[in-house]
């Protein structure tokens, strides 16, 4: 079916050791047929994805980007942990086989795991596939459930009580991506200083303390192509922390844009949340606030938090395209996003 997430051509500078990626593999898994073939999923701004192939198996390996990388981020080794022991209480997680710390295979940390065959709805649906505005809404429906049952995980019981400081996750996202951003700020962007004070000034108390996947989105979901409304896989962990459920909410509706948004917004947009059928982002806010029985009477703070958060990434990845560490072209134009996200944080609070 060509609606099924496949995996492509290696992007320059991003190649692997097939070699001795193949002889670790082989170390863990037995019975496989045939050579290893290694192709690259699209995205992967982040952390990077690639499928390895063998006759009788399809596998995934992720590995941190190239270049220079913040300190705390991209630990390979705690995503595999945060997976692992989630699954058995989270099943959208896939199934886990080896992670490597040794930089003889390739350089640098990496995991295995299963590959979910299926359909990962990216800015478009795919061209086969054809959903009516109830299958779509349905679906929408479907990806949101996914973020509140996560957000219902007992983090006890999963062994993920020291996944994160949980207790004042706030103020340490606002004094931490503020301290990020300015670290990574280039001369070709806005300072956001104006954005930082409003949310150091602005933080409401947190509702409460659960896992968050920090990244949630429709493009790290896997739908069941059988049944294409259908979740059956929940993906790139690498940011999940204990921490505040709207705060994650604020995250993903950063990326939640909507038909009635701006044409740059409308050029950005990576999910199919445009589409007729899908809820608006203030629908969603008050869809899931009212199945996870919380009172948002004021979503303003997330949705600014959401935005600049975004804007802090995106500047992180446009620093490493800037000063030469990733050759990767997509990031050329990044600078011109973090500009328009300023703006539109500083027009929610000018009308708040």
């Amino acid at each position: 079916m060509t609606v099924i997430d496949q995996a492509g051509d290696i992007r320059d500078g991003e190649e692997l050791d097939a070699t001795k990626i193949e002889t670790f593999v082989k170390q863990h898994i037995d019975d496989l047929d045939g050579e290893i073939n290694i192709t690259q999923f699209p995205g992967g701004a982040s952390n990077l994805t690639y499928a390895l192939s063998f006759d009788n198996k399809d596998l995934i390996l992720r590995r941190p980007p190239f270049g220079t990388i913040a300190k705390s981020a991209h630990d390979m080794g705690r995503e595999y942990r945060v997976m692992n022991q989630l699954k058995p209480h989270y099943p959208y997680v896939p199934n886990m086989i080896a992670f490597s710390e040794d930089p003889s295979v390739i350089g640098c940390d990496f995991y295995l795991m299963e590959r979910l065959v299926g359909i990962i709805p990216r800015s478009e649906l795919p061209k086969d596939l054809s959903l009516n505005k109830t299958q779509i809404s349905n679906l929408c429906i479907n990806v949101v459930d996914k973020l509140i049952e996560l957000h219902q995980v007992d983090y006890d019981a999963a062994g993920l009580s020291d996944l994160g400081k949980g207790e004042g996750y706030i103020p340490r996202q606002i004094e931490g991506w503020s301290k990020r951003y300015r670290n990574a700020k280039t001369d070709n962007v806005p300072d956001f200083e104006k954005v930082m004070e409003w949310l150091k000034n602005n933080m409401p108390e947190q509702v409460k303390v659960c896992v968050i996947h920090n990244d949630f989105r429709f493009d790290n979901v896997v739908l069941n192509p059988e049944n294409p409304i259908e979740v059956i896989g929940v993906l790139d962990w690498e940011m999940a922390t204990l921490g505040d459920p709207l705060m994650d909410l604020g995250n993903s509706l950063a990326y939640w844009i909507q038909a009635d948004d701006d044409p740059v917004m409308q050029m950005t947009r990576r999910q199919p949340t445009h589409l007729e059928g899908m809820m608006t982002r203030d629908e969603v806010v008050e869809y899931y606030c009212a199945k996870m029985d919380i009172n948002c009477e004021n979503f303003t703070f997330y949705r600014i938090y959401g935005l600049f958060r975004l804007a802090g990434i995106i500047q992180q990845i446009y620093y490493r395209f800037h000063h030469g560490q990733t050759k990767d072209k997509r990031f050329a134009s990044f600078f011109m996003m973090v500009a328009h996200l300023e703006k539109l944080c500083l027009g929610i609070i000018d009308d708040d």
